[in-house]
């Protein structure tokens, strides 16, 4: 798929590259980098991002479901967000008679959209800076657990008085602690699911393209959200009105080019960009390789039990892409620090910082200890992230193992010297309200598949002081075999059939907890988590908390000593900014001296049609459209192909997913999707020459619903710009 774009290096070179780096708060604009944006080509003023006086661009962007982003494109409520954020949704509402994920879905009026129980859309209604008020009760002689105390304290007053009916606060932490930001949000929880592609175009590519450019994908889909009659949050009821949004975008589909200004509006969830080298190592060679591992397994063993029956296709379709998104981010990320010796670049930028530290006596005594402290304690902490990232993505992440887990409040309230009625009935009717759902997604054979799988893996590989008794009780009565082990645990426990958790829970009072407790699953359930919390968390907390104390201080020292530098806090899934503008790039890795292109095609699509590899089956209707160049008014303007994706430098995390893109105009061009593979270390160190956000061409979604799925009357509610 990798072609050599001589043209383009051409148009490069007179493109000057920049430090795209950053995601900055809105209401900071002002004073950051507005000056930055407009000298890129951006035509708005920081009022037009952010005001909390007139409407501006963040009222028409939620957070959607708590983990990505949403814009709003319509008057009448209707968002746009990521298929994969979607997903989760289409395939609860799917059935092998009603196969919304290999069909897709379109609501072709009101009547036929489809609720989705504990969706969210959450918008920001404005924004202040509280860390004086937040700090305020901070003395220079508290421990660090003082400190947190107070912290803590303060925010949860500062939510309590702020909080409004509707309107709810909420206070974050930015910079490792050394400032804090005052949220005000606006929470709707009736969104309602209006289209989708199939998962052959919203999802076209799978694990093989999953990070990776070129890409070919439609990840889109469409909710609306619902609310009262006087447009305020309610619960689902049939009586409720499409929303009306503050602000809808306009959509430009006349089409980009390159060196195009772009900005990405959104809720990026989490980066490190600060950490110290030792920080990054523990990451690159400590942490990642273990996930991936042990993710692996699990990943193939779903793999091969979905290909074995549409029943379980559906049923681990969401659990397996959502797995195997961090997976191969991963490893791109375990490849892109390597490559770019982010270590080193640290390394150098700690001697920097060392040698201005010791050129003034009072960083000395302040700061001049810091590093070693910190060098220290990440050598500490190492046999610990080890341990503790065996337990997570090892013998914890077994289905079985989280859901008994879900049975320990009602046998702990069935077990209290003093029982509360109130609260066992809770709890009950907690466990009752689950069943059906958790069954609904489960397949016993893949599960105990994968506990023997991550077992052996650990087993083999963990080191033997920080194993739960279980591992050496299967040596010793088992002769290590996992595989014998977890046959008689699945046989016998009542956990793992939807028939046998309803008759034990049919009937069930308080006296009867032994029946639970006995079990063995809960048995096994209680030893692991026993041993996770009181043995191995404590400590790795005890030493995490150091290092989080030292990056407090590292933080503030860095902005102290380095002075030239525009600091942006790191991502925490609160709304950002970022920009930069659209590029192709070289790939380092190529042994040839690759360079990607700047946008992608359908005729990508064709190229990659193969029947015989399922992540690249294209739907038979859109290969017929790309043999007649049907493309419509959605074909672009210079080269008549209709363009699906393109890429740009903005700095992207996860939570991004499903952001719009906009043009220099606020105008929405595209929605962010994903990072380029070579790039997703941007999370813990950004390279510009690397690192490239993947948007979704607006042409491509409005030549989806239209042409492809028949849906059109949606478009009559969308200001488009041709």
């Amino acid at each position: 798929m990798k072609k050599i774009f001589f043209a383009l290096l051409i148009l490069i070179s007179s493109v000057q590259l920049r430090a795209d780096e950053g995601m900055w708060l809105p209401m900071l604009l002002e004073g950051m980098t507005i000056t930055d944006m407009q000298a890129r080509g951006c035509k708005l003023s920081a009022e037009d991002i952010y005001s909390i006086n007139t409407t501006s661009m963040k009222d028409g962007i939620c957070q959607f479901g708590g983990g990505c982003t949403a814009e709003m494109i319509s008057d009448k409520g209707l968002l746009l967000t990521n298929h994969h954020c979607g997903f989760g949704y289409i395939q609860m509402h799917s059935s092998v008679e009603h196969d919304y994920l290999t069909n897709g879905f379109w609501a072709m009026n009101a009547s036929e959209e489809l609720p989705c129980p504990g969706l969210t859309a959450m918008f920001i209604v404005s924004m202040e800076d509280v860390t004086n008020l937040v700090l305020s009760e901070v003395k220079g002689n508290m421990t660090e657990a003082e400190r947190n105390a107070s912290i803590q304290k303060r925010m949860g007053e500062l939510e309590k008085e702020r909080t409004k009916g509707d309107v709810v606060a909420m206070v974050r932490s930015f910079y490792y602690g050394n400032a804090f930001y005052l949220f005000m949000t606006e929470t709707y929880n009736d969104v309602r699911m209006v289209g989708a592609p199939p998962m052959a175009m919203g999802n076209f590519g799978g694990d093989t393209d999953n990070w990776v450019w070129p890409r070919h994908t439609a990840d889109f889909s469409m909710f609306r959200i619902y609310a009262d009659k006087n447009n305020r949050p309610a619960a689902y009821s049939k009586d409720n009105v499409p929303y009306k949004p503050k602000k809808a975008f306009t959509i430009n589909a006349s089409g980009v080019k390159i060196g195009d200004f772009t900005m990405v509006y959104g809720f990026p969830g989490r980066t490190t960009e600060y950490l110290s080298s030792w920080g990054v190592d523990l990451i690159a060679n400590v942490s990642d390789p273990v996930k991936v591992k042990l993710r692996t397994l699990r990943l193939n063993i779903m793999r091969e039990e979905m290909m074995k029956s549409d029943v379980v296709r559906i049923q681990y379709a969401a659990k397996r892409n959502g797995a195997a998104n961090a997976w191969k981010k991963w490893q791109g990320e375990m490849e892109g620090l390597q490559e770019t010796n982010a270590v080193g670049k640290k390394q150098k930028r700690e001697a920097e910082f060392s040698t201005r530290v010791a050129a003034d006596a009072t960083l000395t005594a302040k700061y001049g200890s810091v590093l070693g402290e910190m060098k220290q304690r990440h050598e500490e902490i190492k046999p610990w992230q080890l341990a503790v990232d065996y337990m997570n993505e090892g013998i914890l992440s077994v289905e079985l193992i989280r859901y008994v887990n879900g049975y320990k409040k009602l046998v702990e309230a069935c077990k209290a010297e003093k029982r509360d009625q109130a609260e066992i009935d809770k709890q009950l009717k907690n466990v009752n309200e689950g069943v059906d759902g958790y069954f609904k997604d489960y397949n016993m054979a893949l599960d105990q598949r994968i506990a023997v799988a991550v077992s052996t893996e650990m087993d083999a590989n963990m080191e033997a002081s920080k194993k739960p008794a279980v591992f050496e009780e299967v040596k010793t009565k088992n002769k290590g075999n996992w595989k014998k082990y977890y046959s008689k645990l699945y046989s016998s426990t009542a956990f793992a059939s939807k028939d046998k958790v309803k008759a034990l829970l049919t009937g069930f009072t308080a006296d009867k907890w032994q029946s639970i407790a006995n079990d063995p699953a809960y048995i096994l359930m209680d030893q692991l988590y026993a041993h996770f919390s009181k043995q191995l968390v404590p400590e790795f907390q005890k030493i995490n908390g150091e290092i989080n104390r030292l990056n407090r201080i590292y933080m503030e020292a860095q902005m102290k000593v380095f002075t030239d530098f525009r600091f942006y806090p790191d991502a925490n899934s609160t709304l950002r900014v970022t920009y930069g503008n659209i590029l192709p790039y070289n790939d380092p890795a190529a042994i040839d001296g690759y360079a990607y292109n700047w946008y992608t095609t359908l005729n990508g699509v064709a190229a990659k049609n193969n029947p015989q590899i399922p992540d690249y089956i294209a739907p038979k209707r859109l290969m017929d459209f790309w043999r007649a160049k049907d493309y419509g008014r959605y074909a672009d303007k210079n080269d008549g192909e209709l363009h699906t994706c393109f890429i740009a430098t903005n700095h992207t995390t996860g939570g991004n997913s499903g952001s719009p893109v906009f043009n220099a105009y606020g105008e929405l061009i595209g929605t962010n999707f994903d990072r380029v593979w070579e790039g997703t270390m941007s999370d813990v160190s950004y390279d510009v020459n690397r690192c490239r956000n993947i948007t979704l061409d607006v042409r491509y979604t409005l030549f989806v619903i239209d042409k492809y799925a028949g849906a059109g009357y949606l478009l009559d509610e969308m200001k488009i710009k041709w």
